[in-house]
């Protein structure tokens, strides 16, 4: 096909979930409230963190980087969908499309990434608790969480860099609740090999590696454990681990049976799932899972809720 003959559009029709108004309506409650509960969850997990001393930890640390990452990464993409729900016409400009493809990718990348930081924070922990403090210090913390944030947010850039260049020839419907790399590289009326090429690097680089450093830990904290004579110490060491261990297994077991299946078997609805399963239910279950399975989190919400309860009298 001659370059004469390509065009871009300057915007997209979303179709959503569905066309049903009825459905529509009952989507946008149900969605909105999720929304509610991920702003206050994840922000009230910020605000402990920075109210209590006791917080002032490298776990914490990063736990509050990934409070913030879940906070952005649902505000990327959810109230357009909210607003979609009340709206005839579903439609999205190209810029805001490309903006919006852009901080998805780039923060459920970074998020991948702080998952193996912390996974590597928990080994010291167990494995090496005796030199934790000097391990984990500020300097590391800072480091490891800069790094994900950076290369989460260049391989966003790279990705759609070659993504939003692609010519459609006159398509603009998207069969998806949000401007997503699948999606889009569907609507290409041109080759796509270099498109697929950085897919596959992409997830190499943010799902893959992460992945193997999150088992390795996690194998030697097993190992670890293993060798610990008193089943009460063993109960402790695991318990350290278990609300990361859980949002690792969440966000990791769903990408890994997403990407590691064929694409020929990947269908439009599928990729839908996987959206809103990262863009709502992951965000809105992480600070319930901390929160709910984390002794420090719930004692330092009652220490603060008793200093702001006394300070009134």
């Amino acid at each position: 096909m001659g370059r004469e003959n390509l065009t871009w559009v300057s915007e997209f029709v979303l179709l959503g979930l569905s066309g049903d108004r009825q459905t529509q309506a009952g989507l946008f409650v149900l969605f909105g409230a999720a929304y509610l509960l991920t702003l206050l969850g994840n922000g009230l997990i910020l605000v402990l963190i920075r109210l209590d001393p006791r917080l002032q930890l490298p776990m914490y640390f990063f736990l509050g980087n990934l409070s913030v990452v879940d906070i952005c990464y649902t505000s990327s993409g959810v109230p357009q969908m909210l607003a979609h729900f009340l709206l005839e016409k579903k439609t999205i400009s190209s810029a805001r499309c490309g903006t919006q493809h852009f901080f998805s990718l780039a923060l459920g990348g970074t998020e991948f990434l702080l998952l193996a930081a912390m996974a590597y924070d928990r080994y010291v922990a167990v494995c090496d608790p005796l030199r934790y403090a000097a391990v984990m210090g500020l300097q590391l913390c800072a480091g490891l969480a800069a790094v994900s944030w950076l290369v989460g947010l260049a391989n966003a850039a790279v990705e759609t860099a070659v993504t939003v260049r692609l010519p459609t020839c006159g398509r603009h419907v998207l069969n998806h609740v949000a401007c997503e790399t699948l999606a889009l590289v569907r609507l290409a009326c041109v080759d796509v090999t270099l498109n697929q090429v950085v897919i596959v690097a992409s997830s190499v680089v943010v799902l893959l590696a992460p992945c193997c450093l999150v088992a390795l830990s996690y194998a030697r904290i097993v190992a670890a454990v293993l060798r610990i004579r008193s089943s009460g110490g063993r109960r402790k060491a695991f318990g350290t681990c278990a609300s990361h261990l859980t949002v690792v297994s969440m966000s990791y077991g769903m990408a890994l049976v997403t990407y590691m299946q064929p694409r020929s078997t990947a269908s439009a609805e599928q990729d839908k799932v996987v959206v809103l399963f990262y863009a709502v239910v992951t965000p809105m279950l992480n600070p319930l899972i901390y929160s709910l399975r984390n002794k420090e989190i719930k004692a330092a919400l009652t220490r603060v809720l008793t200093r702001s309860s006394q300070s009134k009298r």
